[in-house]
């Protein structure tokens, strides 16, 4: 089944009592049984929920993988995979992290005793040499954040299975509408589903998708153990936007491009003059972008992020930001509305400026989520916001 036929009917099924098309929200905490340990299959909802249990199949069924366990926050997820490691074992990550990621990292893992090691070099070699018997698990977000770097997710899963290790993907960025991690090697795919998954900044989520069920159970285990639930609404809320996210990934897709290439062609004077000079735009479709035969072999699609760097720093991004009024200046990300941020005091504020700034987030730098209007209006937006 592919994916915008999965999307819409996988965990879907009508309800077997009522024959409803739309399942109903089970918004129960408990289950009557029958006799103690006899059960229809549930017993408590912190543990298992069938409207958690009809994402989780529709997220499974989506990535290719064969179970999914679903949370309340990206980072949830993402804890939930580091806490199944020990003190003593190793994290190699490519340095363009999520600011949430980093903080994650150092100051709740670090302490408790897992060595987490970032590379510059996107390169499988980099990732190989930053491994040894301790690395238990590579972490990759592609595209990257905010500097949305591509990494080879085949290439890299095959040094990490050289390694003994396993390779976990935040699909975040991408979605499986434009790139299938599982498929290309990676044993997990982490979502932030409050973005692109949930698809409306209206909802709070996360995933984990395992490409083995058994490696599913210990994740599933932590979470009915730390009590790492996601409510039934906010279940309901991202299943039924995963429902359209095939057309919205099109429409992002298709606005982002359009928007980079404007930029691009701005700053060859090939646009308006005047206004505030970009140093770069990136963008993955771009022909200057770094990694760009790569997001063609790996990817169906550039995404909905733009980023740009202002020439005259701080002052010209922070202009642009409290100038634009189409694009909404707010954290997160991959909604239908567009999204304006700066990185370097919203998002990745937690990332010490001399680690920040060594990785290329300046604050001249601006994130740019571009939604699903008309293009026409988020062009003139952003013209009269670079004035």
């Amino acid at each position: 089944m592919r994916l915008a036929t999965a999307a819409i009917h996988v965990g879907q099924e009508p309800d077997a009592v009522t024959g409803a098309t739309v399942p109903p929200i089970h918004i129960t905490s408990t289950y009557t049984q029958e006799s103690p340990g006899v059960h229809k299959g549930y017993e408590y909802s912190r543990t298992a929920n069938p409207t958690r249990v009809a994402l989780e199949k529709c997220l499974a069924a989506i990535e290719g993988g064969e179970a999914a366990t679903a949370f309340p926050s990206g980072l949830a997820a993402t804890n939930a995979l580091f806490a199944n490691l020990r003190p003593g074992d190793s994290v190699v990550s490519y340095a363009d992290v999520y600011g949430g990621t980093y903080r994650l990292l150092e100051k709740c893992f670090r302490p408790w005793g897992l060595d987490a090691r970032y590379t510059n070099d996107p390169s499988p070699k980099a990732f190989d040499a930053l491994m040894d018997k301790t690395t238990k698990l590579v972490w990759l977000e592609t595209p990257t954040n905010p500097l949305l770097r591509v990494i080879d997710i085949a290439a890299v899963a095959e040094v990490v299975r050289a390694r003994g290790a396993k390779l976990a993907v935040d699909n975040t960025f991408a979605t499986p509408a434009l790139q299938l991690p599982i498929k290309l090697g990676a044993d997990y795919v982490v979502h932030s589903s409050t973005k692109y998954l949930g698809g409306h900044s209206d909802v709070i989520g996360g995933a984990v998708i395992c490409k083995r069920a058994a490696d599913a159970e210990p994740i599933a285990t932590y979470l009915n153990a730390a009590g790492s639930c996601p409510g039934p609404f906010d279940v309901y809320l991202t299943h039924r936007g995963i429902k359209t996210l095939a057309v919205r990934m099109e429409a992002h897709c298709r606005n982002a491009l359009a928007i980079a290439e404007h930029l691009a062609g701005r700053g060859k004077g090939k646009g308006p003059a005047g206004g505030a000079k970009l140093s770069r735009v990136v963008y993955p479709k771009l022909e200057d972008h770094p990694d760009r035969a790569i997001a063609e072999r790996q990817m169906c699609g550039g995404g909905g992020i733009v980023t740009i760097v202002f020439a005259e720093g701080f002052a010209a991004a922070k202009r642009f930001c409290e100038r634009v009024k189409v694009f909404s200046l707010a954290e997160s990300l991959g909604g239908v509305e567009s999204l304006v941020n700066h990185p370097a005091i919203m998002t990745h504020a937690s990332i010490p400026r001399e680690v920040r700034e060594s990785r290329g987030i300046t604050d001249g730098l601006v994130r740019l989520s571009v939604g699903i209007e008309d293009v026409r209006d988020l062009i003139e937006d952003i013209e009269q916001g670079l004035g």
